[in-house]
């Protein structure tokens, strides 16, 4: 290839890079920013006699990064891009049948690993600025060394970046260090923290005004985000100078105005895109917010939320070089030198803070199960794995050994996040409904604006893009409709008509642990993990009984939800069916049995109602559980407490002929006697109308219980002539009676052989004695006893002889 030196500084290396990558098929080139390595590398190295007309795959971490280079690199050779040089990102695609240096985003070379592992038509591939750690780095760097372990040795792998651990990498590659000396001018670094209550827009448009008159050059201010950028534009309005945002939503055509240089001074408003792998040309004043935005992903949440974090040093470094590419820059740092200092050194990887989902889906896709049988640069966290999992199955992209299963194999082919990916698959006649809801979701810039001003009601913002509707951005809505159709192509789903009224079932799919109800007033929900979230009570949503939340703020509690949709109750019932949870619960309330019915999904309760138990097993069951805790929960009548005295009083004459029975032990295990008299009955007080008399006669059998009778007495004849009733309740039976009841006999009453204790009471029925050898006391104490009856009760009769009264 006859390629004029460029006069860049990264041309020094080259021959250093060609031997290593002969020798070794592995290296590792550090060069800073404005050396030219993205776009001179690639070019120099196709010539090697390794290539044998196979590609070379140059990997960027930004759609905006992948078309820059390769127009830069085209321009080089005096081609168009599609000749020499193409590229492909999710989106767009510039190549064709002659490329011979193919620039792709992250994404695309993890596709083609899972379609070719072999990486056949490719003989080398280069990761640009892999200091910036994004997940699908780190995921196509582990499968391009699998691959090259397994099936490509010769393969060729070249690691590029400013700020790097450099021996770290060439550990893994098993390749040299090369180093490329920059051509670098001095930055004057000035730290300018903005009073505590400013607001970072309102501080970075006053240092920007500030730089405009007192530095010379362009300007390049880092800003977190798509929101900040638009601020700090609207505060600039006015100023000497054309002011251009740069994000990697912007059409192409904005994009490249604020990257070349123009006629006049510029100010360029960037995320962190042009930190790094990007040139904005005419650069000589930086402006560092030192903030950018990052996803983080709560495990206990399950939600990965872009959240403000300030930037590394290694970061900071990197954006103030940007001032120094052309001559002599200005740095301005909005904080201060103290706070630079306490500030981490490198970047933290993507790979142990984001939802690990997609890329462990990805993983499946390729062939491996298990993340830690791969090289890495540092290995995913084991609990983010299993989240991963979980939420896999969850969806029914893999079954419980970890096997892709036929909607995950389909999900694996889409561009998306899994849990929208499973909505694309499943969407069935609802297919570009849901094509269009998930580019809407993947594209968090249609709709700008305070929070409150957007719309909650994602079937209004996919209305809102159909329909052209001024609260969707017009560039953004294009994006997201070019999005969809691209989705719809990869799924083989046929535009149609756009049914807003299906967007809550479709959210149900990806989102199936965020179903939320309502309880108590408007806007107040609990979702199906057990949180409660909520929206305003103005919100239109706020009435709804069940919403699918698509994206809440993070809190742990208590989570605002930023976009929903509505879900009938029958929709619900039918996207749920198989986790129903359908509970009928026994419970005591009071002194009768309910059924509690229950209909819940997760910690969500569907449906609820109780009313009185059907007499069955469970009823009795309950029942003499409830009579063996508490012997007072039977009505012993008298009779019946009486009957069991009988029975034990016989147990303890004969042991062998009786059960030993006691209104304790029975009431202890009432199953054996009881059971078969209370089998409709659910209540206490149904319980207590058994005759228990009955229940125990019949228990005993019919002669046994006439024995009993026999043996036993319920009353006895006294030699007055009167009945009285016997006491079996002490541990000999007794009677109570009149000492002159007696009168004219000496013979005890017995029962089963023995005597009975008589209780002889005086005519104010207190005890006067009490034996069993009735004639022992006529002829022992009696006399004494006679005295002081006599003495007491002179109107009654006190023989000196009661045996022949």
């Amino acid at each position: 290839m006859n390629l004029p030196d460029t006069g860049l500084p990264v041309e020094a290396s080259i021959p250093g890079l060609r031997a290593a990558l002969r020798e070794r098929t592995a290296a590792v080139l550090v060069a800073p920013p404005g050396s030219g390595k993205t776009t001179v590398v690639p070019l120099r190295l196709l010539d090697e006699p390794w290539r044998e007309g196979r590609k070379i795959v140059v990997l960027e971490p930004r759609r905006l990064a992948t078309r820059a280079a390769a127009r830069r690199m085209a321009s080089l050779l005096g081609e168009s891009v599609g000749e020499t040089v193409g590229y492909v990102t999710r989106t767009d695609r510039q190549t064709g049948p002659n490329v011979a240096i193919e620039v792709v985003t992250e994404g695309v070379l993890t596709r083609r690993l899972q379609t070719d592992p072999g990486l056949m038509d490719t003989a080398a591939v280069v990761f640009d600025e892999i200091h910036e750690r994004n997940l699908q780095t780190d995921l196509g760097l582990a499968l391009a060394l699998h691959a090259k372990g397994l099936f490509r040795p010769d393969l060729r792998l070249l690691a590029m970046s400013a700020t790097v651990q450099a021996d770290r990498i060439a550990g893994i590659f098993d390749g040299p260090v090369i180093s490329s000396e920059a051509r670098t001018f001095p930055v004057d670094i000035r730290y300018k923290p903005g009073p505590r209550k400013m607001w970072i827009e309102d501080h970075a448009a006053s240092v920007i005004r500030e730089a405009l008159r007192t530095d010379e050059g362009d300007i390049l201010c880092f800003l977190p985000g798509f929101a900040q950028i638009d601020r700090v534009a609207r505060s600039l309005d006015g100023i000497d100078a054309e002011c251009h945002r740069l994000h990697g939503s912007l059409p192409l055509d904005e994009q490249d105005r604020a990257i070349t240089p123009g006629p006049g001074r510029k100010v360029v408003l960037s995320t962190d895109i042009a930190e790094s792998s990007l040139t904005v040309e005419g650069v000589s004043i930086v402006v560092d917010s030192g903030l950018a935005r990052t996803p983080r992903f709560d495990a206990r949440t399950g939600m990965t939320r872009l959240t403000t974090i300030g930037v590394s040093k290694a970061s900071a470094d990197q954006r103030a070089g940007r001032a120094g590419r052309l001559g002599p820059g200005v740095a301005y740092r909005l904080w201060s030198k103290m706070e630079h200092a306490a500030r981490r050194p490198d970047i933290e990887p993507e790979i142990l803070s984001v939802d690990l989902a997609g890329f462990l889906l990805d993983l499946l896709h390729f062939g491996v199960d298990d993340p830690s049988t791969l090289t890495w640069l540092d290995p995913p966290p084991e609990r983010a794995v299993a989240e991963a999992v979980d939420l896999l199955v969850a969806l029914g992209a893999i079954d419980a050994d970890r096997r892709l299963t036929d909607v995950g194999r389909t999900m694996a082919t889409l561009p998306l996040h899994p849990r929208l990916a499973r909505m694309v698959a499943d969407a069935g006649v609802d297919g570009w409904t849901a094509c269009l809801l998930a580019a809407l979701l993947d594209d968090r810039d249609v709709f700008g604006g305070p929070l409150d001003e957007r719309p909650v009601d994602l079937a209004l913002r996919v209305k809102a893009v159909v329909d052209g509707d001024r609260r969707a951005d017009r560039r953004g809505a294009d994006r997201v409709r070019r999005t969809a159709e691209d989705l719809a192509r990869r799924a083989g789903i046929s535009e149609g008509p756009v049914r807003t009224e299906r967007v809550g079932p479709l959210l149900a799919h990806a989102f199936p642990d965020r179903l939320a109800i309502r309880r108590g007033s408007p806007g107040r929900f609990q979702l199906r993990l057990g949180a409660t979230a909520w929206v305003p009570n103005t919100d239109p949503l706020a009435p709804e009984q069940f919403l699918v939340a698509a994206d809440l703020d993070g809190k742990r509690k208590d989570a605002r939800i930023r976009l929903a949709a509505a879900i009938d109750p029958e929709d619900v019932t039918f996207a749920f069916a198989d986790q129903v949870d359908e509970r009928t619960e026994l419970a005591w309330e009071g002194n009768r049995i309910v059924e509690r019915f229950e209909r819940k999904l997760g910690g969500i309760v569907l449906e609820s109602f109780e009313r009185r138990a059907r007499p069955d097993d469970r009823t009795r069951a309950m029942i003499l559980e409830r009579i063996g805790s508490d012997p007072r929960t039977l009505d012993w009548s008298d009779p019946a407490r009486s009957f069991v005295e009988r029975i034990g009083f016989l147990h303890r004459s004969d042991p062998d002929s009786w059960p030993e029975w006691t209104v304790e032990t029975l009431a202890a295990d009432p199953e054996p006697w009881l059971a078969g008299w209370i089998t409709g009955a659910t209540s206490l007080e149904e319980v207590r109308e058994v005759d228990l008399l009955t229940v125990l006669r019949t228990t005993l059998g019919h002669d046994k219980a006439a024995r009993a009778d026999r043996e036993a007495p319920v009353r006895m004849t006294l030699p007055s002539g009167r009945e009285v009733k016997v006491d079996y309740s002490g541990e000999r039976p007794s009677v109570a009676v009149r000492v002159q009841e007696f009168y004219g006999s000496t013979l005890t009453p017995q029962v089963a052989g023995r005597p009975l204790v008589l209780e002889l009471l005086s005519p104010a029925n207190r005890p006067i004695q009490i034996t069993d050898d009735l004639a022992g006391f006529w002829k022992g104490s009696w006399s004494e006893v006679r005295k002081d009856m006599a003495g007491r009760y002179p109107k009654h009769n006190w023989p000196e002889d009661p045996s022949t009264a």
